[in-house]
């Protein structure tokens, strides 16, 4: 019996790859705030980064097609008072950002579908509760307007944004919030805080459900993500300030499902999870490269897939949702990388010879249509994402616009031929018509042709000669 030695994946030979100069965004000016953020948030519309700002916090909103350089007074979206710490893009609208502050507020912003041309100071709504800085905002996945808010106030406060209103407030956490994630239904989210817990956390009992003392055990932040079947995955470091990952069953804590080292670094990990894949996207900050897993369910479970690397290290990292990649390139993930004055776009490509829709590497994806209303989720429903077919974004290359319908030989039958004696009277005319057509000398034409233009021209020289005798005898009389 033949064992395979290799692993079998279809995700096995992903590689990644910087786009083209032209199609990055240059001069934008990236904060330099020292908050553990991402600092950049992306949809199939839009392109948001963080920048620097005097006089307040702002952050910069680009359509994706407006690649190159970004002129030096392209409005901003400005209203907080001080340093911009965080965004978030809406699932459902992909008009609709969060942003989160050090003034102590959360606003939401409607971005118009034009390119801005005055700085957005008008937010939708602003959410005012906290007492400290808000470090962290994001979504809830399948209801409409719930958003949640972190502070340095260790509160967490889910919001009804529709209504402006505060809908849960939970003070569990004793120290500094590092990271929120919610589960695939948005019933829990799994913090990670800086006494070395996680925790698993239902919003709606406010309660903590279950947690773990130091699933890492150094000392430096951790971050946290809910994968599509309930496990937990984190990074962090060890006591020897190594860099590690766990994969963590919420139900069962005791032991690890998996634990990693990978190197020696101060970045924090941020991991970006695309639960269509399953695979799991690790970017360092100050690292210069970009690390991805596969999560399978036999072990060692986590398995390691490549690595993309470059020259400059990262000051943060936008991640595409499923449905703005290019399925006509077969691309699965497309990051894009914060320098200090430039944003680049990285693509995650499964190379495939054929240029016919994948189905295998695109199934029905998380759509932005919401699942339920906030009133809904706030009363006990859960409900998954409402899942939108691939397909519908596939645009062939022109090689492949030429469609050929095939049809049934059986139906197209051959006319019959009909004799003079079989014809009926009412076609006789156009038969006798076309019969004259036919016998009409073609080769008079020409003749006919040349014999009305000399007419034709005899005509106007007689015109002209009578016009010029009229104009003397009026010329002579007048003088």
């Amino acid at each position: 019996m033949s064992r395979s030695i290799v692993r079998q994946s279809k995700f096995r030979h992903v590689f990644g790859q910087a786009v083209k100069a032209d199609q990055s965004y240059d001069d934008i000016r990236v904060s330099k705030v020292t908050w553990d953020s991402s600092f950049c948030a992306v949809n199939p519309k839009f392109l948001a980064v963080i920048v620097e700002s005097s006089g307040g916090g702002a952050f910069l909103v680009l359509p994706l097609s407006k690649s190159g350089r970004v002129d030096k007074n392209y409005p901003l979206v400005i209203g907080h008072s001080g340093p911009v710490l965080d965004i978030d893009w809406c699932p459902h609208d992909d008009n609709i950002i969060a942003s989160c502050s050090e003034d102590c507020t959360a606003m939401v912003w409607q971005i118009p579908d034009h390119t801005l041309t005055r700085p957005l100071s008008d937010p939708v709504v602003v959410l005012e509760g906290h007492s400290k800085r808000v470090g962290i905002v994001t979504w809830h996945p399948t209801a409409r307007n719930i958003l949640l808010t972190a502070g340095s106030d260790n509160l967490i406060i889910v919001w009804n944004v529709g209504a402006g209103e505060p809908l849960i407030s939970m003070d569990d956490h004793p120290d500094l919030i590092y990271s929120v994630s919610w589960n695939r239904n948005g019933s829990l989210f799994c913090t990670t805080c800086k006494d070395r817990r996680l925790r698993v956390c239902d919003p709606r009992k406010r309660e903590v459900v279950a947690e773990r003392l130091a699933p890492h055990e150094g000392i430096r932040p951790m971050r946290a993500i809910f994968i599509r079947d309930g496990n937990i995955f984190t990074t962090g470091f060890t006591r020897m300030s190594q860099r590690e990952l766990g994969l963590w069953d919420p139900t069962n804590f005791e032991e690890p499902i998996a634990l990693l080292e990978l190197d020696t670094s101060n970045g924090v990990l941020l991991p970006y999870y695309d639960p269509d894949a399953n695979m799991v996207y690790l970017c360092g900050k100050g690292d210069s490269s970009i690390r991805y897993f596969e999560i399978t369910e036999e072990p060692p479970y986590v398995h390691y897939l490549s690595t993309f690397s470059s020259k400059e290290p990262q000051r943060g990292m936008g991640f595409m949702p499923k449905r703005g990649v290019d399925v006509s390139k077969c691309e699965i993930a497309r990051l894009y990388k914060l320098l200090d004055k430039k944003c680049e776009p990285i693509t995650m490509t499964v190379p495939r010879k054929s240029d016919l829709f994948q189905d295998d590497l695109y199934p029905d994806t998380a759509g932005p249509e919401p699942a339920m209303e906030p009133e809904e989720w706030l009363d006990g429903r859960d409900e998954d994402p409402i899942l939108v077919s691939m397909r519908e974004g596939y645009v062939p290359p022109k090689s492949r616009e030429l469609k050929v319908v095939k049809k049934n030989v059986l139906d197209s039958r051959p006319t019959t031929r009909r004799s003079m004696s079989t014809m009926d009277t009412n076609s006789l005319p156009s038969y006798f018509s076309l019969l004259s057509l036919l016998c009409f000398p073609f080769f008079l034409i020409p003749h006919l042709e040349i014999q009305n233009l000399k007419a034709t021209v005899l005509s106007q020289e007689k015109r002209i000669c009578d016009l010029e005798d009229k104009l003397s005898q009026f010329t002579n009389g007048t003088d």
